[in-house]
Formats: structure tokens, sequence, C-alpha cells
């Protein structure tokens, strides 16, 4: 197949042979290549290939090699004629990323980091297999996977203005908990307000550069040098679970699809059939469950900022995004309002100024968007556009995106020199792993300043703010 540069922006594969639509890769010159030769443009191709598709196989300047869709894949599928395929979602349901903006400074903040960082530590179990103090029964579970963050303010946990500021108000509907096993809820029962291990995190950051004062400042960002935090997470081993559940009965049920299937690993059920849509209420749970686990780390990160700085420190709600998930939405296709079934994995959605499913206060701006790069680099926040609504479904990248396998990582550095290499930047780590700290080096990802460029050049994505971390728990 060949790959054509058609912007500065943006490559495309035109459709050929068995495609049924064109593959849409926005990257840069810096950037292509590494999409290329990882295999993660074969898989892109691959996407193309089935049924009820919409316009095209869409990659992310991030985009990486990942089962079924690559990291950085979006594709949406017609309702009626289309599928859903955990493939295009990804074992961890809804990992995503909530920002908070705090009133406090970096001067206020710096002399006490340390400190800070063991009141996090203490707060927020990390680490493979962390668990809470939270045990929640069978009935407790299933409110969790029904009603996901809302649950949690019912409990105590946040407020009202944390759900206002969530994508799908930290709730989708649609989930019946018989459909998740009791192997699922069994993995999630201890891991409410945990943040797990891999590529998660949390970060205190500080407010590096303003670039939109305007919409940032609506955001909650009103100037340099402020702190915020940053949870990355998601629905930890119950919508691991969950995943490999279905993965299983989709293979069981349609062993006729795995043989026509360009890859195995893009397993999928019509959605509109019985395992469809029960796959669909189950991944909504997990993405509930999610939703709930980011919304008490957070709780309990405010906790530890008023257990170091007094009850005046105040840690507000900027946004809660989704990565890994599959949403009904509207979009126009040739001219026509449809609903659709997006699929974003490894993906942000970025809806413009005016969509309905935005908060109010951000109806002028549009939908904030969250980046983060890797422990040692900055992160963005970006603002949703009218471009993106035409050009990817109203999404764009999620991250700086992997250039080095875990393994790689840990053959090529060590631990000592890694965190060496950080406190050399004024920034303090703390892990419940030294594996953790060498697999997620930034070493090991790719240019978050390119990816975050070729949205903001592409349109899909404008730059409004960058931030730098000072303070990193990891698992």
């Amino acid at each position: 197949m060949k790959l054509e540069k058609t912007t500065d922006s943006m490559y495309t594969v035109e459709k050929e042979e068995d495609m049924n639509v064109p593959v849409k890769v926005f990257a840069s010159d810096k950037l292509i290549d590494a999409i290329e030769a990882d295999g993660a443009l074969a898989q892109g191709i691959n996407v193309s290939k089935l049924p009820g598709i919409q316009k095209a196989s869409i990659m992310m300047s991030d985009s990486h090699k990942g089962y079924g869709f690559s990291i950085g894949g979006v594709a949406a599928f017609d309702k009626e004629e289309g599928i859903i395929t955990p493939g295009g979602i990804g074992f961890d349901i809804n990992c995503g990323v909530r920002l908070l903006a705090t009133n406090l400074t970096k001067e206020e903040v710096e002399p006490k980091i340390e400190p800070l960082l063991e009141s996090l530590f203490k707060n927020v179990p990390s680490g493979v297999g962390s668990e809470s103090e939270m045990k929640l029964s069978d009935d407790e579970v299933d409110a969790v996977l029904k009603n996901g963050a809302r649950w949690a303010v019912e409990q105590g946990f946040g407020n009202e203005d944390d759900l206002k500021h969530s994508e799908e108000e930290g709730s989708m509907p649609g989930c019946d908990p018989k459909l998740i096993s009791m192997k699922c809820k069994g993995r999630g029962r201890r891991q409410l307000g945990t943040l797990g291990a891999g590529n998660h995190f949390l970060e205190v950051q500080i407010v590096d550069e303003i670039y939109d004062k305007e919409k940032a400042s609506v955001f909650g960002i009103k100037e340099k040098n402020q702190i915020v935090v940053m949870i990355h997470c998601g629905s930890r081993g119950l919508g691991h679970q969950v995943c490999s559940d279905y993965l299983r009965k989709m293979e069981d049920e349609y062993p006729n699809i795995i043989e026509e299937l360009p890859e195995k690993d893009l397993i999928y059920a019509p959605f509109s059939s019985k395992l469809g849509q029960d796959y669909y209420s189950a991944m909504i749970g997990a993405a509930n469950f999610a939703w709930a686990n980011r919304h008490i780390i957070a709780h309990n990160v405010r906790k530890s900022f008023e257990e170091v700085f007094g009850k005046e420190a105040t840690l507000k709600t900027v946004y809660d995004v989704a990565h890994n998930i599959a949403k009904l939405e509207k979009h126009t296709i040739n001219g026509e309002e449809k609903e659709l079934i997006v699929h974003r994995k490894g993906a942000t959605r970025a809806f413009a100024p005016n969509r309905p499913e935005l908060p109010e206060d951000y109806k002028p701006t549009g939908q904030p968007i969250l980046l983060p790069g890797s422990m040692g680099t900055s992160s963005y926040i970006l603002v949703g556009t009218e471009k993106a609504m035409e050009e990817s479904f109203g999404s764009t990248a999620h991250g700086a995106g992997r250039k080095m396998s875990r393994f790689q990582a840990m053959k090529s550095m060590q631990a000592d020199e890694v965190v060496k290499e950080l406190e050399s930047h004024n920034i303090h780590i703390k892990s419940a792993s030294k594996k953790g700290i060498v697999e997620e080096a930034p070493e090991a990802y790719k240019d978050i300043d390119e990816v975050v460029k070729v949205s903001h050049e592409a349109g899909i994505g404008k730059l409004v703010a960058k931030v730098k971390p000072l303070g990193v728990i990891k698992g």
C-alpha cells in the first residue's frame, strides 16, 4: 500500500483492494517513519477493512503497535451495519486523565514537595496489585458499575462540580452488572482509588506556558508557575478482565469471522447483535469503574494537599477525559447526521464548542484535551475544534506514545540513572518499583512536543497551555 503525504501534518493510504475506506495518519515527517516501522500502519490498514466503517481509518501522531487497533487508532462504525471490537478499545477500558487546578504556586509547593509526595504515596496506593482500604460488597460493586463517579459523590467523595467537569459527567448509562463476571468484580473489589502500574502516574505539575489566556482562564489555568495535578489511570484489573472475557466470547461465537479477518486480534461482534450489545454494556460498566477510580484518587489528592498545606489549599477539576472507549455519538457523514459507534483506542475526544455533551462553562471554548507526556517531559492542555469534528470524529492524540518496548527499556537503562537524570531537572519521583521507573523512562517515549505540534497544526486540537512535572508518583 502506498503512503502519500497530503499535508505537512497528514499522510494517507488511499482505498485499495479490500479496504472499505482510506487510512488517514496525522503525523509529521519526524514521526511517520516510526509509525510505519513498528507495524502500526499495517494495523490501521487492517481496521479500514472492517464492516460498516465510516469515512476513514484514522491514526494519531502518537500511534504505535497495539492489540487489534494501533494505540492511537480511531474508527467510527454505522450503528446498524457496523461492529464493536475490544481490539478497538483496549484492555484498560477508560484509561484516562483527570487534571486538577490548585490555588497554589511553585514557590509555595516546591519547598514541601517531598512531604507532599510522601502523603500522596500513602493516600493513593500504587503499583502492581495495589489495593485500597475500601473493600466493596457485591451490591456496592454493582452500584459503581452502573453509576460511576456519581456513586462516589453519593458516598462523600468529591463533589458535583467534579462530575460536571468530567466526560459523560463521570457515568455512562446502560450497564447491566449481570453481564460482568464475578471474576471481573472480584478483581475490582479492592482497587477503587488505586493507581496501578505501567504508564499510570500521579504528577504534581507547574504551569510552564500559556498559549491561549482566555481559554486557559475558563479552564482554571490562571498564571505561569501555578500548580496543577494530573492523574492518569483506568479501570485496573476489572476492565482488563472484561476485555479478556468478551474477546473469548466473540472468538467462540464467531469462528467464521476470525477466518475472514486480516488479523485475529480484530475479532468483533456486530454492534446490533446480542453479544455486541452485551459487550457494550459491560464496557460501560468498566468505564464507569474507571471514572469512579479517578474520582476517588482526586479526593485523596485533596486530602494530601490539606495535610501539607492546610484547608486553604483548593483543587478544582479542570476535566476528566477517557482514552480507551467506544461511544455512541452523532457525526455528519456526507452532509447527513448519523449516530455512530466511535472507537477511540489511545485517543482523546476533542469536541468543538457548543456540543451538547460539554458542560455549560466550556460550550463557548470547546472541550479541554489533556495530553500527558512521560514523567520527565511536559504535558499539554489543548481544546477541541470544528476541524476535529470534520476530520477525526472529534478526536486527537492521547499522549507521547511509546517508541521503545518495556523489554527494550529494561535492557537499555538502569533505574538509578533515570532517577538521577530526573533529579537533575528538579523532578522528584516516588515509585512502588524500580521496574516501573525504567519501563516508563522519558527515553522510552516519542517526543511529546512533536506529537502535540501535529495536533495543533492539523487543527484537531489547539494549544492552550503547557505544564511540566515537579513531583511524580509511579506504580
